[in-house]
């Protein structure tokens, strides 16, 4: 088991090579293998080797490859790909590398590990059965094609270790005398090795009948891997330890026969591969424990920083040492934490730690936006969002790292705002995006969450993903893309019409009716499940009905655009007619507030955000509605996550500026410590969950206030909310370029500043009901 190593440009090389044409529409020559006596299904790990001569190191040598549940591939020695992207069985994903960087004269060796969870499969994995495939892409690269020329292994030192009902993967206990050490490196001798059983050939999407998988190639570019060391020794007990040990320089030291625990803190949440590197000791136990916070003595969290009567409590890998140096344990899969517990048990010898270390890892998403303002705490919370932003960010989109690495819509729909215009990069955007259209079950709906083993279907989650379509729309011009989707977005619109009741509003609709997390809607409601308004599962739920229409009003934009135009005039006249039904049967004229439903017994920020959002009042009355549903505080509130839309419906409203004051909320995460941002207000489970970095969009969307005015972001609009702030300068990546905004204030109300658009792209620019004519290239705008 060695480090982590990547030859300088194999990343970029994995990403940029082209498939093979006759790869895509025949059968390829090879096949699938697998361990010839192991179960198809069970929890196992394998390694796979097969020698390979040349007469000159090649300029080009481009595999495909691929596996059930995942791999890793080394070339002499060197890790060359990790994969497969997730997907499903009918989308199954390969990687495409160019190896020759790794390959020389001679005798070379290509080496795979391959794993299944097996019964234990985490709910972010889709599985046929243990399987492994080498696709050489030309008659060269054939001579590597997976056959029975290969050989395999089934390494039993590895074992599964649950902890409970869990989404995630597994943890493992590794017993490092059953290792077969060396077995990437060439001069391993795997003579013994079994020849593997040959499965199916590979079938490219399309063009099999009855195929186990259906290979599609990777969308999206390999995982950033970069070398990340923890900060600091926080607590030791039975053994001395300083900060040098994390640095590599100052190994730790465990008795025989004894104990010792070491805490060490990231200093941040990070999602990483961690590396333990240990000599001596045979027969010692390490139990590595990981965890996003510590815990008090009753479970929970208090300032993530505070040590000092805490404890860990978190999912935990086990290293049962053998006695030989410099021995390296690395988990199959990464981990998410802030904190690591090391908790050494050693038997009749001394142990040496010699070095504790990771690879940062995540979706190689790049910060090409800026934010500054005389306000330093919105530097903060923009760093903190971006953060959580990108650890909620790999082969999919998370909603956190920690508990479940799975892409729901909900939270799908904002982190892809984020990545527009914090990174630029729509590539995660468009894949989740294609899976959420390939997860729609018989009716039309979406799943909530994809790929997943574990079936879930949320409709308001389905509507959102119209949104989410809707969104790349106005963000991308790529006609061709979106068209794809349009049919996926007329069977979920259509669903929910379906579901119309004779009161005008939205009905009874099965499945999970998931809003948000306050308090006043939780888990023990008498019904099994929680985040669901009172009478929402009766029908006729301002706030379900409200969600229909806002993706409604959407869905006939996009219809009108690709030409179907009865579609569009049947959404907008739906429409119309349950904002009508709804404003008659759930405005409440005594409290100036929209109900949550006809009984108006309850009232929450969500019905009346979502009321103002599809254009249910006049604006002065809209902004009346908005004034008091921020200031009733009998209202149930929105939580991180529905506060996109609360703060969204702010803007609606003409109350722009009041968007700084909001941020209460993250400023007190920051202030209890937390380096990510929480899935809800404490006590919360995730303390890093994707939905609540939000703010990263608003800042530049409604504080800059730049947004496209016209699909495809052909024109921007761009109309700041300085609130209380004096000065802001920001800037975000466009298709053809980069927008730039530096305002400042000029006495009470005025502005002046420069703004620069890109090549091609025009707009206008809006301050106090002022309108100025933008146009390409750099300009100065003021409004006295």
């Amino acid at each position: 088991m060695k480090p982590i190593a990547v030859v300088a440009g194999l990343a970029a090389s994995c990403a940029l090579a082209q498939v093979n044409p006759a790869l895509l529409s025949s059968r390829w020559p090879a096949r699938w293998i697998a361990h010839p006596m192991a179960p198809a299904k069970d929890y196992g790990v394998f390694h796979f080797r097969r020698h390979l001569k040349l007469d000159t190191a090649p300029a080009k040598f481009v595999v495909h490859v691929t596996a059930d549940n995942r791999y890793e591939l080394f070339v002499n020695g060197t890790r060359a790909s990790i994969g497969p992207a997730r997907g499903d069985a009918a989308h199954w994903r390969y990687e495409t590398a160019d190896l020759a960087p790794l390959l020389h004269a001679g005798d070379n060796v290509l080496a795979a590990v391959v794993w299944n969870y097996g019964r234990d499969l985490p709910a972010y994995q889709v599985s046929v059965r243990t399987g492994f495939l080498v696709q050489g892409d030309g008659p060269e690269e054939a001579a590597v094609n997976t056959d029975d020329q290969w050989r395999v292994f089934a390494d039993r030192a590895y074992s599964p270790m649950t902890f409970g009902r869990m989404f995630i993967q597994p943890f493992e206990v590794f017993m490092a005398a059953r290792y077969p050490w060396g077995w990437e490196q060439p001069g391993f001798d795997d003579s013994s090795w079994a020849k593997p059983e040959l499965l199916q050939n590979g079938e490219p999407y399309g063009h099999g009948t009855g195929t186990r998988w259906a290979l599609v190639p990777r969308p999206i570019p390999p995982m950033e891997l970069t070398p990340q060391r923890l900060a600091h020794v926080r607590r030791v007990e039975g053994t001395t330890a300083t900060d040098a040990f994390l640095a590599g320089d100052a190994p730790v030291q465990v008795p025989a026969h004894s104990s010792a625990v070491l805490v060490l803190d990231q200093g941040f949440e990070t999602v990483a591969y961690p590396e333990l590197v240990v000599s001596g000791g045979g027969g010692a136990r390490v139990t590595v424990t990981y965890a996003e916070a510590l815990v008090d003595s009753t479970g929970q969290k208090r300032n993530r920083n505070d040590v000092d009567g805490m404890h860990i409590d978190g999912y935990s890998d086990v290293f049962v040492t053998d006695g030989a140096a410099n021995r390296i344990y690395r988990p199959l899969w990464l981990r998410a934490y802030r904190y690591i517990e090391l908790k050494v048990e050693t038997a009749d010898a001394p142990l040496t730690l010699d070095d504790f270390r990771a690879d940062y890892t995540g979706y190689p998403l790049r910060e090409n936006a800026t934010f500054e303002s005389g306000d330093p705490s919105l530097k903060q919370i923009w760093q903190t969002g971006w953060r959580t932003a990108r650890l909620c960010a790999g082969e999919t989109y998370y909603d956190c790292p920690y508990y479940e690495q799975l892409q729901y819509v909900g939270d799908t729909r904002i982190q892809a705002l984020i990545s527009l215009y914090m990174s630029g990069d729509d590539r995660l955007m468009r894949n989740a995006i294609r899976q959420f259209n390939e997860s729609r079950i018989s009716e039309g709906l979406t799943q909530s969450r994809y790929p997943s083993s574990w079936p879930q279907v949320i409709p308001p989650f389905s509507l959102f993903w119209v949104d989410m379509v809707h969104d790349y729309w106005m963000h991308r011009d790529d006609r061709a893309f979106v068209g794809e989707e349009i049919g996926g977005v007329r069977d979920v619109l259509d669903y929910h019409l379906a579901h119309r009741a004779e009161s005008g509003m939205l009905g009874v609709v099965p499945w999970w009716n998931f809003v948000d997390w306050p308090v006043q809607w939780p888990w023990d409601n008498g019904k099994g499940f929680g985040g669901v308004p009172p009478h929402a599962e009766e029908g006729d739920s301002t706030i379900l009905t409200l969600q229909l229409v806002y993706a409604l009003e959407r869905g006939a934009q996009l219809m009108d655009a690709y030409g179907q135009k009865l579609d569009a005039a049947r959404y907008r006249a739906a429409a119309a007619e349950m904002k009508k039904a709804t404003l008659a049967r759930c405005w409440d004229t005594s409290r100036g507030l929209l109900a949550d439903s006809p009984h108006k017994d309850e009232f929450s920020q969500h019905a009346n955000a979502m009321a103002i959002l599809v254009g249910l009042f006049p604006p002065d009355q809209a902004r009346a509605v908005m004034e008091r549903t921020m200031a009733d505080t009998s209202l149930v509130p929105c939580t991180f996550y529905y506060r996109f839309y609360l703060y969204r419906a702010i803007k609606a409203a003409g109350l722009g500026d009041r968007y700084i004051e909001m941020l209460g909320p993250w400023r007190d995460m920051l202030s209890r410590g937390l380096t990510t941002f929480a899935e809800k207000p404490d006590p919360t489970r995730s303390d890093c969950h994707a939905w609540s970095a939000s703010p990263n969009y608003e800042l530049l969307a409604s504080v800059a206030g730049i947004e496209p005015s016209s699909p495809g972001f052909r024109t921007v609009h761009i109309a700041p909310h300085l609130g209380s702030l004096e000065w802001v300068k920001g800037s975000m990546p466009h298709p053809n370029g980069e927008i730039a905004v530096d305002l400042k204030r000029e006495g009470t109300s005025g502005i002046a500043g420069s703004i620069r658009l890109p090549a091609g792209i025009a707009g206008d620019f809006e301050w106090n009901g002022a309108k100025l004519a933008l146009h390409a290239g750099d300009q100065q705008v003021r409004v006295p």
